[in-house]
């Protein structure tokens, strides 16, 4: 079956903290979404978390995008979700599954889902957090929950076979998104089309396919999300293997990163 972005059912969200970089790929129409996290805005050199934030709104009017709570503690996570969620109505709160000390954050959830806030429960790695997390979230209001489906691939599972299953433990919850976090290679975005995943976050991404192995000869646009990067980088291609060969070559040459 031939494959492009042009028929994926998944949608691409962009993941950075690079104003120039957020705001062109706000115009791009394959980018259906974004998030950013405090850990890439002290990367960036943002200072002013909140000021940064109001900034891209300014801009990013329609499209979701996650800002993500940055205390470890459960009532000054409240209160900075309440914040954040007040910013604009595309705004989700990212609330990590567990905080550094590894105590559950669901019942914060459960409190924040019931005010009706948008959550993007993120840092998920286990069949049973996404139950519990289903559990908890309100089915009137939408929801994302973020699956870190490279990082169960780098323990040597099967990500797809855990998404799949994460699809069948929200059911009951309507409104909720299944985000295939953690990308590590171009075939993870058709992985993640193919389990039903609904979103898929990408710092850097291959964002057209269009080659030998999926069907087609084409051309290959690579765009570069990375904190910190000015400009997309456009390059052709004649086949997917050329073009997985220049990005081995780029990230073991330390010019790309992922």
């Amino acid at each position: 079956m031939d494959k492009s972005l042009q028929n994926l059912r998944v949608k691409i969200f962009a993941d950075g903290a690079d104003k120039a970089g957020m705001l062109s790929l706000n115009s791009n129409p394959f980018i259906k979404g974004m998030t950013t996290n405090p850990t890439l805005m002290r990367k960036a050199g943002i200072k002013d978390y909140e000021a940064f934030a109001k900034d891209i709104l300014s801009t990013v009017t329609s499209k979701p995008i996650s800002f993500e709570v940055f205390s470890d503690e459960f009532p000054e996570m409240r209160r900075q979700a309440l914040k954040i969620a007040s910013w604009q109505k595309n705004v989700y709160v990212k609330i990590p599954i567990t905080n550094t000390r590894g105590e559950s954050s669901l019942p914060l959830v459960r409190q924040l889902a019931g005010d009706g806030v948008q959550l993007n429960i993120t840092a998920i790695l286990t069949l049973e957090q996404v139950r519990s997390t289903a559990e908890a979230l309100n089915p009137a209001v939408p929801s994302v929950v973020s699956v870190f489906a490279g990082r169960i691939a780098d323990t040597g599972r099967d990500p797809a076979a855990i998404m799949r299953q994460s699809l069948a433990l929200l059911e009951a919850q309507p409104k909720a998104e299944l985000l295939w976090a953690s990308v590590r290679e171009v075939i993870n975005i058709f992985q993640a089309d193919e389990c039903g995943c609904h979103i898929v976050t990408v710092k850097t991404l291959l964002s057209q396919c269009d080659s030998p192995c999926i069907g087609k000869a084409g051309r290959v646009l690579l765009i570069k999300i990375n904190q910190g990067a000015k400009d997309s980088l456009v390059t052709e291609f004649s086949s997917m293997v050329e073009a997985q060969e220049w990005v081995e070559d780029e990230y073991d040459s330390g010019r790309l990163a992922v």
